[in-house]
């Protein structure tokens, strides 16, 4: 009995000391809760201007972007509001605005669940109250204590302000992208218009950007994006009746006119907002405008301001004499694989040539610089440098008469950029020379699957499906971006090695916590013999002497830099890509809008603009030489291989029992069986193996053989 008193006595001792302790926790809850402070736009301009982000070169000194620099904001009344605006911006941000008492407790579970689950604490509030309530806060942090805050200070702003007072705080005060705050500036900068007078279909762009600012940017790279969200807005006040179905279809097909972006205070405008983007996107927009990041990049400014300045005076002269309006350079160490340089148009302000476009980052045929990839491939499966293929007339359509030389009615013949053909040529000349043919042929014998799936572990991803190409893929027939290129090219530069490219070295939060820091993470994804012996072709003066001259643009006397140019069948894009052991520059000419520019091939175009610039990106670095191939010269190649095209039968006269790994050309050698093409000699899925029994079976042997015969009986070869 006694135990049981005690038991009881104890039970209840606990029972009072938790509700004892529950009493005071609730207390300081309450006396913590009260000290929340109602927000004020006062207090929101103060803490946008210190806590926002900045932007700064690889030095951390040069003051690139400050997101908030500059802010333009206009307060306006509620009444003076263009109603188009405010039905967009509820449809799309919240519906029941007007019903809701500063929360919805539906959203509110469902984010708590995926915090709990993911253990993330990403997901943000949705009202609008919050999103006032959210932009006064100090800290830009997603943790369970703001977002209490928030969930308090919502309810208690519910309770002093009316509805269309905390509506007239979020319109005015929201960001709309780069120093835009508030409605009536996104109106007057976008559209040179008060708020007040804003049609349905610019309420919609308006309305639609706030989620992303500089995702959505009407002057950033997703303009498809933007214009998807914004008819997005227009289906949602379609059902929430705001608009008629006559409206609706109006505002989707209205085309609006968006002004020239103000300059702002911004340097490397087109390497700022690439970074913009990618801090949106990794740490949400309200982070990026008041979190007080710290962000050093990887952009040398010394460089970027001699690239822009080249940009703009060598697009001037292209514009004049080969009407190419536009040009773009991208710089890049392929050692960690920083941006060093992003300039993506002559004039990030010029609206003649949409000049905020960034064309580094965008989509276009990259015309003979893909060969070094596809050549690259068919080292890996045993081709060397010294192998022969024929420049001849070839019918490469397999359904088509290996004597109709012409691409009509789904046949392929190619020409070369001059309409000579060469004859027998070593791979070595033909990439030196960008000789289309032969590199057709070495595409064929490479494998497109296998060519593509090497370029995109070399940097490219944007080739997609191998099955979409044929045989043009090697002259450039696929769209890649000049970045993807100049960052793929970087792997040549450093013996196989892939270091993905990236602007960031290092972010901080306000209090200076390392958010993020450059880490590189090499790998090797191509074959370092490989790696070399492109570089020891792309720098080879002598091999490409015959295409450029001895003394060209793009020879550096006394210093090894690799090249390769190229250019479209159409003219629409020039490009040239060059690289020393620790840079790699590359440099595009052409039209914004795809216009053709004059039939020039793009040593004229874009090698001098790329001259000039690499002359200032070489004094930065140190003088490095390619280290050169190992040389094969074994009697076990066949002589294809070897660079022998006069037959593929080697008998060695002088010595019957020469030592195979004796240099060929130390000896007498008398090659029999007749000129043939390589498929003739070979296997092409194993050109070291055994010859083929019948080479009549590859689909492309006929065609082959038609033209290489037709050389030989017309040079006087049986």
């Amino acid at each position: 009995m006694v135990r049981k008193l005690v038991a009881q006595h104890g039970l209840r001792n606990i029972v009072i000391f938790v509700l004892s302790c529950g009493i005071i926790f609730a207390g300081l809850l309450i006396i913590w809760v009260s000290t929340f402070q109602i927000p004020s736009l006062n207090t929101i301009e103060e803490r946008k201007v210190t806590q926002s982000t900045k932007i700064y070169d690889s030095t951390g000194k040069i003051l690139l972007y400050d997101v908030y620099q500059n802010a333009k904001r206009t307060i306006i009344p509620f009444e003076d509001i263009s109603q188009n605006v405010k039905s967009a911006t509820l449809s799309i941000e919240d519906k029941d605005f007007y019903s809701h008492g500063g929360i919805k407790v539906s959203s509110m579970l469902r984010a708590i669940f995926v915090d709990i689950t993911h253990l993330s604490f990403n997901q943000g509030a949705s009202t609008i109250t919050q999103q006032v309530v959210k932009n006064s806060l100090l800290t830009g942090d997603k943790t369970p204590t703001r977002k209490l805050k928030e969930i308090v200070l919502s309810l208690k702003l519910e309770k002093v302000l009316s509805k269309d007072q905390i509506f007239s705080m979020y319109l005015n005060e929201i960001p709309y992208g780069g120093s835009i705050y508030g409605v009536e500036e996104a109106s007057q900068a976008f559209f040179g218009i008060d708020a007040k007078d804003l049609d349905i279909a610019q309420s919609a762009y308006i309305a639609a950007l706030p989620q992303a600012p500089s995702y959505y940017s009407p002057y950033g790279q997703h303009k498809d994006a933007l214009e998807a969200r914004k008819n997005l807005v227009l289906k949602e006040m379609l059902r929430d009746g705001k608009i008629d179905e006559a409206e609706y279809k109006q505002s989707v097909s209205e085309r609006v006119e968006f002004l020239p972006q103000s300059s702002g205070g911004i340097k490397a405008p087109h390497f700022v907002m690439f970074v913009k983007d990618y801090l949106e996107k990794k740490y949400g927009s309200d982070v990026l405008e008041e979190g007080g990041l710290k962000v050093t990049t990887t952009l040398n400014y010394d460089l970027e301001a001699k690239a822009e300045e080249i940009a703009k005076q060598y697009a001037a002269t292209n514009e004049q004499n080969f009407n190419g309006s536009n040009d773009a350079f991208v710089a890049i160490d392929p050692k960690t694989g920083g941006i060093l340089t992003m300039v993506g148009s002559r004039d990030y302000f010029d609206t003649k040539i949409d000049g905020n476009f960034n064309v580094t980052t965008a989509h276009r045929q990259p015309g003979s610089t893909f060969k070094p990839f596809v050549y690259s491939e068919a080292f890996i499966k045993g081709y060397t440098p010294d192998t022969v293929l024929f420049d001849v007339p070839t019918q490469f359509a397999a359904n088509c008469p290996p004597d109709n030389f012409t691409s009509e009615n789904n046949c392929y013949a190619p020409g070369n950029y001059d309409d000579k053909f060469r004859g027998p040529m070593t791979l070595r000349n033909a990439l030196a020379q960008s000789i289309n043919v032969p590199s057709v042929k070495v595409l064929y014998l490479a494998g497109i699957r296998d060519s593509i799936d090497l370029a995109s572990n070399m940097g490219i991803q944007s080739l997609g499906n191998p099955n979409q190409y044929g045989l043009t893929l090697v002259l450039g027939g696929g769209e890649v971006s000049l970045l993807d290129m100049t960052s793929a090219y970087g792997v040549f530069a450093t013996e196989g090695i892939r270091n993905p490219y990236t602007p960031i070295i290092k972010v901080e939060d306000k209090n200076g916590k390392v958010l993020e820091q450059m880490q590189t993470h090499p790998t090797q994804v191509l074959d370092t013999e490989v790696a070399r012996e492109i570089s020891d072709i792309l720098n080879d003066n002598v091999a490409r002497t015959p295409l450029y001259g001895a003394n060209s643009v793009i020879y550096f006397p006394g210093r090894d830099v690799a090249v390769k140019t190229g250019t479209t069948n159409d003219y629409r894009d020039a490009w040239i890509v060059g690289y020393t052991p620790s840079v790699v520059v590359g440099t595009w000419a052409g039209n914004n809008d795809n216009t053709p520019m004059a039939k020039k091939v793009s040593g004229l175009i874009v090698a001098p603009m790329w001259r000039a610039f690499m002359d200032e990106v070489l004094k930065t670095v140190p003088v490095e030489n390619f280290t050169k191939p190992i040389q094969e010269d074994s009697y076990d190649l066949k002589p294809v291989l070897r660079g022998k095209w006069q037959g593929g039968i080697s008998n060695i006269t002088q010595n019957p029992n020469v030592d195979p790994n004796i240099p060929y050309d130390s000896v007498q050698e008398v090659l029999s069986g007749g000129v043939h093409s390589i498929l003739y000699w070979l296997n092409k899925d194993d050109p070291r193996g055994a010859p083929p029994v019948n080479p009549a079976t590859d689909p492309q042997f006929n065609n082959w053989e038609y033209g290489v015969r037709q050389w030989a009986s017309a040079n006087g070869y049986p």
